[in-house]
């Protein structure tokens, strides 16, 4: 039975590591908006082009271009037979009412929308650990991947590392309450519809998977 599923998480929360689980041991197609956005403009779509010309002005793409680049890769003949996995649509509430129109409109359904819930203070502390060496670039985390020897580089024994602007506790707290007040609204959607499952994304990555497998084999059976 083909799984339609969309994938939720925070930044941060190992929704990318889980996607690439899934796909590994899934038929379901993991359709990621960035790769298919890429995909659309290059292959120079109508949707592509509508998309490019927002690109270029440095504006937002609007919620109907999304929906129509997603729309097209939805209604590909291999999504038909394996199914659909979404990464980062939808976005809004907007997004997932096109989404459903769209699935209902060609007999379709989702199966589930698997959030992986992690507590964004943890999130916080994950995300602002990481860390990089001045001299060869080379990138840490002093939590999840710190450098062997305390203080000096593991590739070019620089003792100078620096952290960007972007991952200061302060940036990723403001990036992370964004995207919780994004979420929200779309987590309540999904609640009512009863296809809302929540992961405990503190677990160990093996752990968060082992419980992500049970939901959708459940779905199968």
């Amino acid at each position: 039975m083909a799984i339609n599923l969309v994938l939720m998480g925070l930044p941060g929360a190992g929704k990318g590591t889980q996607a690439q689980k899934i796909e590994a041991n899934y038929s379901m197609l993991h359709i990621s908006t960035g790769d298919i956005f890429r995909n659309a403009i290059q292959n120079q779509t109508e949707m592509g082009k509508q998309a490019q010309k927002y690109i270029d002005k440095g504006e937002l793409v609007p919620d109907e271009v999304t929906d129509g680049i997603v729309a097209d890769r939805l209604n590909q003949k291999d999504i038909y037979n394996n199914g659909f996995m979404l990464d980062g649509y939808p976005r809004n509430l907007e997004q997932a009412k096109a989404l459903q129109k769209l699935l209902t409109d060609t007999n379709r359904h989702l199966d589930a929308v698997i959030n992986i819930d992690v507590d964004p203070d943890i999130l916080v502390k994950r995300l602002s650990a990481r860390y990089i060496c001045k001299k060869c670039g080379a990138t840490y985390n002093k939590i999840s991947n710190p450098t062997k020897k305390a203080g000096v580089c593991d590739f070019c024994g620089s003792e100078e590392f620096y952290q960007r602007d972007d991952d200061k506790p302060e940036t990723v707290k403001n990036r992370l309450d964004v995207n919780i007040k994004m979420n929200t609204p779309l987590i309540d959607f999904y609640k009512e519809q009863n296809i809302l499952y929540n992961i405990n994304g503190d677990q160990d990555i093996d752990q968060v998977f082992k419980e992500i497998i049970q939901v959708l084999d459940n779905l199968s059976n």
